[in-house]
């Protein structure tokens, strides 16, 4: 179906063959974070920079393709999503122009918003990709990236069909068990196995959070559960996690008595 998109193709060299057998079922969004679409697409298909993703929406909602969806773009870096760390083998990657925290972040434009919606749509449809796959780059690498940001709009998304957002649902949870659900949901809250020796494990924990609330509830981000974020959590493990498809619903249980 993308050929009923208006593409153009601007090939990036860098990339390499996804795993044999790999099922991609990850839709990771960015921001470009520089000061505009031409240095930016610059970057993305400079080989010095081992850096790109499949496509790139310019604020215009021009989409440009960079990487075949069936090959590997080196978008997501070291990060994480339920346990998974390849996110790149199982993952396409948009970028969406947008100056970033560094340049000057701003709200996204409506035409790029049309863009993104369209080509997500067609990318779920061929890959049968949920829209609880649909993420951030902050979702999966909590601790280095803030992408796409606070101002994008899942909302909008969501009601498309595209990601998920919540219907808050009170619960009794402590706030060890709002990150052991949170961990369940999908974020890294733990971190790897064998953490750098400069890292600590509750730095890993706030990351998550202010990364979570920057999805679900960006009008405060903070580093600490409150009420309020344990009730989008709880509407969003009810939306999706309690398929028994996506997972054993023996470990929310875990998570503590609701109400």
């Amino acid at each position: 179906m993308t050929d009923q998109l208006q593409i153009t193709d601007l090939p990036s060299p860098n990339f390499d063959d996804r795993p044999e057998g790999q099922k991609i079922d990850i839709l990771l969004l960015h921001y470009t974070g520089m000061p505009d679409a031409g240095q930016a697409i610059r970057r993305l298909r400079d080989p010095q920079a081992k850096v790109s993703a499949h496509y790139v929406i310019d604020l215009d909602g021009s989409i440009s393709r960079l990487v075949a969806e069936d090959k590997r773009a080196w978008h997501a870096g070291v990060g994480a999503w339920r346990g998974e760390r390849d996110i790149n083998a199982r993952s396409i990657g948009i970028e969406i122009v947008n100056p970033g925290h560094e340049f000057g972040y701003r709200p996204f434009q409506l035409a790029q918003m049309d863009a993104l919606a369209a080509l997500a749509k067609d990318i779920q449809a061929r890959h049968d990709i949920k829209p609880a796959r649909v993420l951030g780059h902050s979702d999966v690498a909590p601790v280095r990236k803030q992408d796409p940001g606070e101002m994008f709009d899942w909302f909008r998304l969501s009601v498309e069909g595209i990601a998920v957002w919540p219907t808050p649902k009170l619960v009794n949870w402590t706030d060890e068990q709002f990150l052991e659900a949170l961990q369940i949901y999908g974020y890294d809250v733990t971190g790897p196995a064998n953490l750098p020796p400069n890292v600590d494990r509750k730095s890993i924990a706030r990351a998550c959070c202010i990364a979570f609330c920057r999805h679900f509830r960006p009008a405060a981000m903070k580093a600490t559960p409150d009420p309020e974020m344990k009730a989008i959590l709880a509407g969003l493990i009810d939306k999706t996690l309690i398929d028994k498809t996506l997972i054993d619903k023996t470990l929310i249980d875990k998570t503590g008595p609701r109400s």
